[in-house]
């Protein structure tokens, strides 16, 4: 087991530098710049833009730009004229954003709390924690009582919620959550305070997880329906096991397995996939800096995102991996 996680772990690497790859020729693929925003307009004096590139190694060359990120670069210091190795994203800096000309860090910006209000991290995982528990707690015992009481009333309405949340949208369920409960009913704030502990969190985890719960419930309800005609299930009922022994030691724990696969890309996904949601409700958090990078061709910002996200999705399968062996103690990992 320690051999297989240590494998896995040194797979980060790849992992991590093919998307440092691709995202930072994309991002430089891109017309404009930090500086100068609008290619068909100069925002900038040429000798400052000069300086400002300078200053953030932007005149050096392409390969040279990218590894210096990555991993490391040797520069001289201008006051001890001595070389120093510059370290990267390998070193754990994700480099100066570009949108505060360098006076903050890409790492200070998203995990750093200021003045006691929480880091812009905390926001997305919060939110993120928040709808992936809605969408359990909803979604599964929804799931299961649509696949025990098949083609009854209770089996159409699940499929019908099922079906209409995910056909759905998040920008359009965010806006009407919006319309009706904040500006028709006035239950919420429509601008949020922050300072509350529970009431800005409802709507955005509603509208966040609701395609989720719909995903859940659809997916439980096959799993169960399948594992439900199984012989082994036939013959625990045949030897007088009760319903609820029966349900819950045969069907629902060989049903989890499926679950369980999609339980680190969904935990990942709500926390980097909340883009419309953290816009709508006007949430402090990644996805909106991520926006907000992207027009501002904050590469630094751009690139380190990518990174942490991409960091999130592969450990979250890791662990969706080990906890296979504890929902199902047959199924084991060799090195």
């Amino acid at each position: 087991m320690t051999a297989y996680v240590i494998r896995r772990i040194f797979w980060f690497i790849p992992v991590l530098f093919c998307v440092g790859l691709i995202t930072f020729m994309i991002a430089r693929s891109t017309p404009g710049g930090p500086f100068d925003r609008d290619p068909t307009r100069r925002s900038l004096s040429p000798a400052t833009e000069k300086i400002l590139r300078a200053r953030f190694g932007m005149d050096l060359p392409v390969w040279r730009q990218f590894t210096r990120y990555m991993f490391f670069d040797i520069e001289t210091n201008p006051k001890t004229k001595q070389p120093e190795i510059y370290w990267g994203a390998i070193g754990g800096n994700l480099g100066p954003t570009y949108a505060s000309r360098g006076s903050q860090t890409v790492q200070d910006y998203l995990f750093k709390s200021y003045s006691e209000k929480p880091s812009r991290f905390f926001y997305s995982a919060r939110l993120g924690i928040q709808a992936l528990l809605f969408a359990l707690i909803i979604g599964m015992p929804l799931g299961v009582l649509a696949a025990l009481k098949q083609n009854t009333w209770i089996d159409y309405i699940a499929l019908f919620i099922s079906t209409t949340f995910v056909a759905v949208p998040t920008f359009v369920s965010g806006l009407l959550l919006l319309i009706i409960f904040a500006v028709g009913l006035g239950w919420f704030n429509v601008i949020p305070n922050w300072q509350e502990p529970i009431r800005p969190w409802v709507l955005p985890t509603l509208t966040l997880g609701m395609s989720t719960m719909a995903f859940i419930t659809r997916l439980t309800r096959s799993s169960v329906l399948e594992i439900k005609r199984h012989d082994y299930v036939r013959t625990a009922r045949a030897k007088g096991l009760g319903d609820m022994a029966v349900n819950l030691r045969h069907i629902l724990r060989n049903a989890l397995l499926p679950i369980v696969t999609i339980m680190g890309p969904l935990f990942a996904g709500l926390i980097i996939g909340a883009f419309f949601t953290e816009l709508i409700f006007q949430i402090p958090g990644m996805g909106n800096v991520l926006l907000t990078s992207i027009g501002r061709r904050d590469y630094s910002m751009i690139i380190g995102l990518a990174l942490f996200y991409s960091f999130i999705l592969t450990a979250a399968n890791l662990l969706v991996d080990l906890l296979y062996g504890v929902v199902d103690p047959r199924i084991s990992v060799t090195a």
